[in-house]
């Protein structure tokens, strides 16, 4: 297997594995307050990925203390403020807000990207991910791309939109990441740094606001949301970001909502409607565009045509 299909396929696991922990937190919205599923959340990965980097990690001591600001900012942006603000807009806003405003991730991926390493946006994958935007919009609006313009923003909304900048600016610190830190210590430091950096917040709001009650739901989904959405698909998503570069990566981010549509069908038995299924095809059609090395026949043919305005 060679680096550019492993990437894909961490890619696409990552987001199967977030896909899974959007339909959890649609059905424990409420039942844990946001602070404590975050601080949880990080607490458990940085448990269970102790024992295999530990060591390492303590090895490594000199290299990470010449790299604390570094590791600090990614651990900030990554950890402690997305997820975060994530579980703040679901409590002011609606699923549909949410889905809409999630879209500019990898937008704002491939547009630091472009800033930061100077990559180029070829034409193709502009139409690639234009249609992929397109089979979204028609995915949320379940076909009526009216409804659109009846949609009211909230408060939720800016903290999405906040979240989505600080996810698309780890994403490319993860490809600044100093060769000589192995994936393992980068995570475990970044994981830990970021849990401490919860804590405060979450005293605060164990006293004044609301306590975690640690029953079985809320059992289940910290674990979860722990070990696979935290350790293992972060894990994949930047070895991805790796192998294949911010632009590729983020883009398949875009399946998301077609993971998440048919994990609620099959766990939530919530059905998919023809319109869910065109834009499915849609999104995976504009997959294929944006990751295709050659050429297709419309991107050529906008491109003699631009040609022949310019001479």
């Amino acid at each position: 297997m060679n680096n550019q299909t492993k990437g894909v396929l961490f890619a696409l696991c990552a987001t199967l594995l977030w896909s899974v922990n959007f339909v959890i937190a649609s059905g424990i919205k409420g039942h844990i307050p946001p602070v404590g599923l975050a601080f949880w959340r990080w607490a458990i990965a940085s448990i269970f990925l102790a024992p295999f980097a530990l060591k390492s990690t303590i090895k490594s001591r000199d290299l990470i203390r010449k790299n604390i600001r570094f590791l600090a900012i990614t651990a900030v942006l990554g950890i402690t403020i997305f997820n975060t603000l994530i579980y703040f807009s679901g409590r002011t806003t609606s699923a549909v807000n949410l889905s809409l405003i999630a879209i500019s991730i990898p937008l704002f991926i491939v547009a630091l990207s472009r800033i930061a390493f100077k990559e180029k946006v070829s034409t193709t994958k502009i139409i690639g991910i234009a249609t992929i935007i397109l089979g979204v919009l028609i995915l949320i609006t379940k076909g009526s791309l009216q409804s659109l313009f009846q949609i009211q923003f909230a408060f939720g909304d800016l903290l999405m939109l906040f979240a989505c900048i600080f996810f698309a600016s780890y994403t490319i610190l993860v490809r600044m990441k100093p060769k000589e830190l192995s994936p393992k210590v980068f995570l475990f430091t970044v994981f830990t740094l970021g849990t401490l950096f919860l804590f405060p917040f979450y005293l605060w709001e164990h006293i004044y606001y609301q306590k975690v009650v640690f029953d079985s739901t809320t059992i289940f989904a910290t674990t979860y949301v722990g070990i696979f959405a935290s350790l293992v698909s972060y894990y994949l998503w930047n070895e991805a970001i790796t192998l294949i570069g911010t632009q590729k990566t983020a883009v398949i981010y875009y399946l998301i909502p077609v993971f998440s549509g048919i994990l609620a069908y099959f766990f939530l038995n919530q059905n998919i409607i023809l319109s869910q299924i065109i834009s499915m095809g849609i999104i995976v059609f504009g997959l294929l565009i944006t990751n295709r090395k050659k050429s297709i026949l419309p991107v050529t043919l906008f491109m003699s045509i631009k040609k022949s305005i310019i001479k």
